[in-house]
């Protein structure tokens, strides 16, 4: 048995949770915040079998994708003198972590 940690942006949070569920697979969401970005994200957890693991995965995959955005930017020039430009950086898609389970229990 494994242990699903999906880290996914929260535009496709919805999309995620329901292919997940609509497949059959039990999640658990959680609100999270990027460190980067401090954008809002989902933390999806999932106990599957082993086999069911990759599946997990592509669906996620299919359904968080990658894209570029552009944010604000500070940066000083001199002593009490800022200037604002915007920066692309590349957001969304999903960090997934796959741990192994030595037991599970649902009680």
């Amino acid at each position: 048995m494994k242990l699903i940690l999906a880290i996914v942006s929260n535009d496709d949070s919805s999309a995620v949770s329901r292919s997940l569920t609509k497949e059959g697979f039990s999640v658990t969401k959680l609100a999270t915040t990027g460190g980067f970005l401090m954008a809002g994200n989902t933390t999806f957890i999932a106990g599957v079998e082993d086999d069911k693991v990759d599946r997990v995965i592509e669906l996620i995959a299919e359904r968080s994708s990658r894209r570029t955005q552009v944010i604000p930017s500070t940066a000083s020039m001199d002593v009490g003198i800022y200037s604002s430009f915007p920066v692309e950086v590349t957001v969304g898609g999903s960090t997934i972590f796959v741990l192994n389970i030595d037991r599970f229990e649902k009680v």
